[in-house]
Order: structure tokens, then sequence, then C-alpha cells
């Protein structure tokens, strides 16, 4: 089963790529690799979860928005591949985490979007990746995912 149809037996249905909102693209291929901007965790045009985590969003609503920005990214290989089918796996993941100044927790929230990968890539969703957390994010989210991604 490919990807698209993998997506669509668990219900899920990719969203029109949001952007770019300044001086970049969404997503470039490079050779066999696509690079994928940072995404927020935005459906239906609105952002799923604000704030630091965990004072002002739980670590498991920074969780779910890190699934939504798993999504996002899928849609922006859509955008330049026109289908799903030619990516192969999963490169890298960067992971950044609206931070209290005391959370240490951050790849629990990066796990939110590693766990979907590994459930729709398989094997060839394990990843390189990168949790950081930091003081803000742009329009207050609370999460914000880069992505690399193999090609065929």
């Amino acid at each position: 089963m490919g990807l698209q149809e993998k997506l669509k037996s668990l219900g899920i249905e990719l969203q029109p790529v949001s952007g770019p909102f300044g001086a970049y693209v969404p997503a470039k291929r490079v050779g066999n690799l696509i690079y994928v901007a940072g995404q927020l965790p935005i459906k239906d045009g609105k952002l799923l979860a604000s704030g630091q985590v965990p004072s002002r969003c739980s670590i498991d609503q920074a969780r779910l928005a890190a699934r939504q920005c798993v999504f996002n990214a899928l849609s922006a290989v859509l955008a330049i591949e026109g289908n799903l089918n030619s990516l192969e796996g999963v490169v890298r993941v960067g992971a950044f985490v609206n931070s209290d100044t005391s959370f240490t927790e951050q790849p629990k929230v990066a796990n939110g979007a590693s766990e979907l990968l590994l459930e729709l890539f398989g094997d060839s969703g394990k990843h390189a990746r990168a949790a950081v957390g930091v003081n803000t994010l742009p329009l207050d989210t609370a999460v914000e995912i880069e992505f690399i991604f193999q090609t065929r």
C-alpha cells in the first residue's frame, strides 16, 4: 500500500499547503532529498496549539500538534511532487518546542511526529532527530518541525 493510500485508509485528507509567508519555499527537492521548511501545526486555517509547554500547552496537546506538522509537511511534498509515491523514507526531523525555562522533555513532544512517521513509513520512517527547546516560535505556536525526506 502506497503512502497516499495509507493516509486515505486512516481517514486523513491532506490539506493544500499554506505559505510561504516569507522569502522561502515550503519544500525544495535537491537530488533525491526533499527539504521541508519548518511546519506549524495549522489545520483548517487554525493553529492547533500555542504557548509554552507545559505551562500554556500540555505535552499531550503539543504531541498532537507535532503530528499535524507531519501532515503539513506531506502536503508540502505533495505540492512539489504531485503525489507521495516517490517518497522512500525519512532522513531527519528537527523539532522546535516552545518551552518553559525548566522544561526538559522536548523529546516527548517530538515523539508525536516521530511515531507517526514510523506508522506511515515502517522501517524507512526511522530517522535522525533533534528536539530543541526554544523561548518563542512564530505565531506563538507550541511546536515547529522541519523534515528531510528521501525519494526514489
